[in-house]
């Protein structure tokens, strides 16, 4: 069936479906990274990722797509959000230096917030309390399960960056949500990583190198792992509005602390399993005002 012959309500939902299981992957990619950023830079890494991406489009694709690619309405706003996301990333490996773990995910996690807040001026979205609700529960879940209220943070430059990074990635994904409603998601990602390649490969003569097969083999199942998600992304964020999907993004914090259990034997304290109860807590909270909003709007 079409998209726009499947309801409104069935829509939201599947777009849901799919973001949290484009962050449940990206999960798999950040402990992937992890472990693979002990011997190797980051930058290659990313080229690496962004080539295999660019691969499998074309396999798909083939020719039409990189013809459709180069005339695509999206370009320009593609372009933007890769600096974007190149600047986040930068950012957050930069303040990783020097900020904990606790401090750093806190932090970075201000920006479901930020999506919220810029959903209104940049999309027109109206952000109902429901949602707000979800978003501020969400972030009270990651300071409980981060431990971060019983330290305090005092305002540094590894501070700075790390919410800069939060801002970074927020004006990204609603980009996302603007060019997702105008473009096909095999098109989209094809100009995302083509623009990735070009932005890493600038560095790779500075940073290369030499990796094992076996390093290089699992740097090309993290591409395949990051297409997967983004794939999933842009089809979620093609779905549902970016005020409903910005608290599910806290949803990534529980898997990481769940693989950091099972590949590094990380064991998660009572905090943990609190901060994860609020933040299951704040997707029911937009699940339940979704499906009670569509019988209202029913009803009306």
């Amino acid at each position: 069936m079409p998209l726009w012959g499947l309801s409104v309500r069935a829509t939201v939902t599947s777009g849901i479906l799919l973001t949290s299981f484009a962050y449940f992957l990206f999960s798999l990619q950040d402990a992937s990274v992890k472990w693979l950023v002990a011997a190797l830079p980051v930058l290659q890494i990313l080229f690496v990722r962004s080539v295999t991406i660019f691969l499998i489009c074309l396999a798909f694709g083939g020719r039409p797509l990189v013809a459709a690619a180069r005339r695509s309405p999206v370009l320009k706003p593609l372009f933007l959000r890769n600096v974007l996301l190149l600047s986040a990333w930068l950012s957050y490996y930069t303040a990783a230096r020097d900020l904990g773990l606790a401090e750093l995910t806190t932090l970075y996690y201000a920006s479901p917030i930020v999506m919220t807040f810029l959903s209104v001026p940049l999309l027109g979205e109206k952000v109902p309390l429901n949602r707000w609700l979800a978003v501020v529960t969400g972030f009270a879940g990651v300071v409980l399960a981060c431990g971060v209220a019983a330290n305090g943070l005092a305002l540094s430059l590894p501070v700075y960056l790390a919410l800069q990074a939060a801002v970074f990635w927020a004006t990204a994904t609603v980009l996302l949500r603007k060019t997702a409603l105008q473009e096909r998601t095999h098109v989209q990602m094809t100009i995302s990583s083509g623009f990735f390649i070009l932005f890493t490969a600038l560095a790779l003569p500075f940073v290369w190198q030499p990796v094992s097969f076996s390093a290089l083999a699992l740097m090309s199942a993290t591409g395949a792992l990051a297409g997967v998600a983004q794939f999933a992304m842009f089809e979620g964020m093609r779905r549902a509005p970016v005020s409903v999907l910005a608290p599910f993004e806290y949803s990534s914090l529980v898997w990481a602390f769940l693989l950091g259990y099972l590949i590094w034997s990380d064991i998660p304290g009572s905090n943990v399993v609190s901060g994860a109860v609020l933040i299951f807590a704040a997707g029911m909270i937009v699940i339940a005002g979704e499906r009670f909003g569509g019988r209202l709007r029913r009803g009306a």
